[in-house]
């Protein structure tokens, strides 16, 4: 079975996480599906960043949804990149993204989006959130939809199946048999973050897992490479 990849706030293992530099390159390593992380600005703006703060990825400061989209477009994200919206990344790569959304606002901007420029087929919702798949789900009923977890990740195939969602991205560190053989039995795809070391390659290959969230390129090579 092969095992797909996802290119992990584009590849932040060697580009800066986010930004359009690192989805182009996430794009140009052959990445099957990108995955980005999404918060609403002040303005209402959905703005491509992880953090609830700017401090971490730029040299400025403060809460995401305290600033405006010119606020944050003065912010150096890396390497001169600026903060990016959402629909710049659909623009700037034709790869299959997953959108990760922290709260039930930010999903209702962004099933917006997805319906004004028919993104249907291309976008996986993705959140740790009950509540913003729940909202996903209400607004979009054919959306595919992906519980991420972490320590919850012993009840993922149970907590994916009351959201309707399609697919669980889980901690591979919390992941094991167990879990894999209840998704499996739900009918659920599993993936596993964040998967960047050979040891971890061949943690997930021996799950049998369907996808692999990677920060680092070398991971889409090795996995096209035969197995020894």
């Amino acid at each position: 079975m092969s095992i797909f990849t996802v290119g992990h706030r584009g590849v932040m293992g060697v580009e800066p996480e986010n930004t359009l530099r690192s989805f182009r390159r996430a794009a140009q390593e052959g990445m099957d599906v990108i995955e980005l992380d999404l918060h609403l600005s002040a303005d209402g703006e959905l703005v491509v960043m992880h953090d609830a703060t700017v401090d971490r990825t730029t040299d400025g400061s403060g809460r995401v949804a305290d600033l405006t989209l010119a606020e944050l477009r003065l912010l150096d994200a890396g390497r001169g990149e600026r903060v990016p919206v959402f629909e710049e990344v659909v623009d700037a790569v034709t790869t299959p993204l997953q959108a990760e959304i922290k709260d039930a606002a930010a999903a209702r901007v962004l099933v917006d989006v997805i319906n004004r420029r028919e993104l249907h087929d291309r976008v996986t919702v993705i959140s740790f959130h009950d509540e913003a798949l729940r909202e996903t789900r209400a607004l979009l009923p054919r959306m595919p939809l992906a519980l991420v977890t972490g320590r919850s990740t012993p009840t993922a195939a149970e907590r994916a199946v009351a959201l309707g969602a399609e697919m669980v991205s889980c901690e591979l560190r919390y992941l094991d048999e167990d879990v894999v053989a209840r998704c499996r039995a739900a009918g659920l795809r599993i993936i596993s973050w964040t998967v960047n070391t050979p040891e971890e390659l061949e943690t997930a290959r021996r799950l049998g897992l369907d996808g692999v969230v990677t920060d680092r390129p070398e991971v889409r090579t090795a996995l096209l490479s035969p197995v020894a």
